[in-house]
Formats: structure tokens, sequence, C-alpha cells
């Protein structure tokens, strides 16, 4: 029977015309196909009555702070975007990204090692080193990539990393890959921090952590880390992507934030987010690290270099950053904005002065639903619930852009005080 169906198949593939619809098989029917079926089945049914089920809106424009959304009539304006500096489709950026794809092509069709590395790669990471005032770069096509490419390439099991337990998946992921010991302390406390450290006697310590939070918007205390990785003799480590490019006087990241621009050992960070919005990641520090990661890392041994026209983006960005910091300031001013009228209307705004600005609401289906009320009245945000964040600690995750403007929050700020009272969030 199964072998008849495969013949059937087939045979309506070859007999269609080369250029025209093919023929859809359909799937196997087989009984551990069928059984494997109603288990991930079983699964998505407890999610979604759990309500935390994630649908994905489709936007049908570029990414800015007024989208279009499918099925919504009009622009929504965006509050949930990571383009923090509002750069994704500016003029100056887009352009650039088209003027690569005629000089240097739609990609490499190679990883970097083997013929996968151009000019233009080359020339970003040393702007990057530039702007971070570090020695030398190592792109990769995301953070998560970086993140997962470091760890298992620099530790031993003669190695112990310390990592805050709140830190980003990718991290997790990363630090599970390498044989080092491994420790996590509670979230930004710096007393279970050093008594981890006090404990080991590794040859290399280093401690993780994220410089902003994303799901909080609060900072990793760096003062105090760098203190502790002082008197311990530890490396850190920071991944900055919810601050590069913004965060900071001159959007140098959180160790700008505390004025301790380049004390930290090393920084991973990504172009997907402030820095064109595109795609990419990076990791940046010593030059030594960045030639063992060029020998050894794995994301990058075996993945595609960047596309040119992300890189030239990125660039752009970067050399605008460097130029001025008008951006940076706006971005900062329009979080001050929003977070102090959302605090006066009596919402709960988690985090410490970031453009992540989560709005708390505690249950999931409050959450999601709330979410919805926004987008009929035109605000595109999202219900973030468990497993990205823990039970009980829902929220509408805000994100503020320096292309946002008076009028844009204000109105934002509007929608939230009517639907918080039509869903007895705020009286």
């Amino acid at each position: 029977m199964l072998l008849t169906k495969q013949l059937i198949c087939r045979n309506a593939f070859t007999a269609g015309n080369l250029y025209g619809p093919l023929a859809v098989c359909h799937s196997s029917t087989t009984a551990a196909s069928a059984n494997f079926r109603q288990i991930i089945q079983n699964q998505l049914d407890d999610i979604e009555k759990a309500g935390t089920y994630k649908r994905e809106r489709i936007i049908v424009s570029p990414q800015a702070t007024s989208i279009s959304v499918e099925g919504s009539q009009g622009k929504i304006l965006n509050f949930c975007a990571n383009n923090y500096l509002g750069l994704a489709s500016n003029e100056q950026v887009v352009n650039c990204a088209k003027k690569s794809l005629d000089e240097y092509g739609a990609g490499l069709s190679s990883v970097r090692f083997i013929c996968g590395t151009q000019a233009i790669h080359k020339q970003l990471e040393k702007k990057l080193s530039e702007f971070h005032q570090r020695e030398d770069t190592i792109l990769y096509a995301s953070c998560f990539d970086a993140n997962a490419g470091i760890f298992e390439a620099v530790l031993t099991p003669d190695d112990a990393v310390f990592s805050d337990e709140l830190n980003h998946a990718s991290i997790i992921d990363g630090i599970r890959l390498c044989k080092a010991k491994k420790a996590r302390y509670l979230h930004r406390n710096m007393a279970d921090l050093e008594e981890k450290l006090k404990s080991s006697d590794a040859r290399i310590k280093m401690i993780v952590t994220d410089g902003v939070f994303s799901m909080d918007g609060n900072v990793a205390p760096l003062p105090e880390i760098f203190e502790l990785a002082d008197k311990y003799n530890a490396l850190t480590f920071v991944d900055d992507c919810h601050a590069t490019g913004f965060f900071g006087a001159t959007g140098r990241g959180t160790e700008e934030f505390y004025g301790m621009l380049g004390r930290c050992d090393i920084i991973n960070s990504t172009l997907g987010k402030a820095l064109g919005g595109a795609a990419g990641g990076y990791t940046t520090g010593p030059k030594e690290l960045v030639d063992l990661l060029r020998q050894k890392s794995r994301p990058y041994l075996f993945s595609n270099s960047l596309p040119p026209p992300v890189v030239a983006s990125a660039m752009k960005v970067i050399e605008m950053l460097m130029e001025s910091a008008k951006l940076t300031a706006r971005v900062q001013s329009n979080t001050k904005r929003f977070r102090d009228a959302m605090t006066k209307a009596g919402f709960t705004i988690s985090g410490m002065d970031h453009p992540i600005s989560p709005v708390m609401l505690g249950d999931a289906r409050l959450a999601s639903a709330f979410a919805d009320e926004m987008l009929k009245r035109g605000i595109y945000v999202i219900g973030f619930s468990y497993p990205v964040v823990p039970k009980g600690k829902a929220r509408i995750r805000v994100q503020l852009s320096a292309a946002h403007t008076d009028e844009e929050i204000d109105r934002a700020v509007a929608a939230f005080v009517e639907v918080g009272k039509q869903l007895g969030v705020v009286s």
C-alpha cells in the first residue's frame, strides 16, 4: 500500500509541467508518524488551554514605528520592535544595503575561511572594534550563534563559568555545550555570586551576564560584578544585545551606562536590533580570543558569511553613531516620557529607565486580551507569558524607539489607560 502511494506521488510529479503547479503528496501516514503527530498535538492543546499559544501577526510593510498589519485597517503604531534607533527602514541605511548588492552581490555561498570573506566584512569588524574600543571583532550570523560559539571554544573542564539565572536562552544553550564547571547565581545577587566564586579553584573563571535583561528591562550590576571579578581573578562577559547603539551617553552599552567603558573583558552583541535591524552578531574583545574563535568556533566555521547588504547597513549605522549621539539621546527621552506617564496613570512598569518598559499584568490571558484590545485601537504590542517569562509574571513588553514622536507616545499611553480601565487594571 505504502509503495503504491509512493509511486503515485512520483508519477504525479514527473507527469506535471516542469514550470507549472506540482502535485502535492500527503505526508507519511505510518503508525509512528500518526503517534508523533498526536504527541505534538497534545502539547499544542495544552499550550492553547493555558492561554499561552503565540500567534504571529503578519506585517505587510517595512519595519518602522508606523506599520501595516494584515487584517487591520490603516497604519498601526508599533511599540514592540527592537528597532531602538528607528533605522531598520532608514533611507540612508537602505541605500547602503542596495549599493552593496551591486558591488558585492547577494551573498558568498560559503563560510568565511574558505571563500566567504570580503573586504566589507573586515571593514565592519574594524569599525565595531573602534566603536567598542576593543582590539578585534569577529562576525557571526546572529548573536545567538556568537553565544553558542564562544564557551565551547574557550572553556575546558579545568575552567568554570558563573551565569546569572535569567540570562538569555542563547547564553544558556552556549554554556551547555562547553565542558567547564557550571554555576548559576541568583538574578543580580552579588552575595550568591561571591559565594560561588569563592569556592572555585578553576583555571579560568568567567562571569557571564546579560547587560540588560530583555524581559524585564533591568540592568546587570556591572560595577559590583567587576569588583568581584578583580577580587577572585575572574573574567567578565556581557551580552549587550539590548544596549548596543542606544544605551549609555553615546550608545556604547551597559559599560558606558555605568561610566566604565572598556572595563569588560568580552562583549557579545547583535546587528539585528539597533544596528540596522537585519541580522548578524559578533564577539569583540582581545585579539587572541578573536583569533582562537576563527580557528575553533563552530557557528563561525560552519555558517555562511553575512550577506553584504546586512554588513553594509550595519556599517552605516555605526558610522552614524560615531558622528552623533542625537538618536541615542532621543530614545532615552522617549523612554522617560512613556515611563513617567504610565506610572502616573497607575500602571506598574518594570525595569530601570530602559526602552524595554514592561507593563506588568500578571495573568497570561489578561496580557493576551490586553494586546488584542490595543491592536483594535491602532497600537501594536504583544503579551508575554510563560514560558517566555515566569508563571504569574505576564506582561505587555513595550519598547521605545528614537523614531517615536511625542504625539505617538501620548497616543499609546491614552490607549493603555482606556484598555486598562476596561479590563480593570487601573481605575
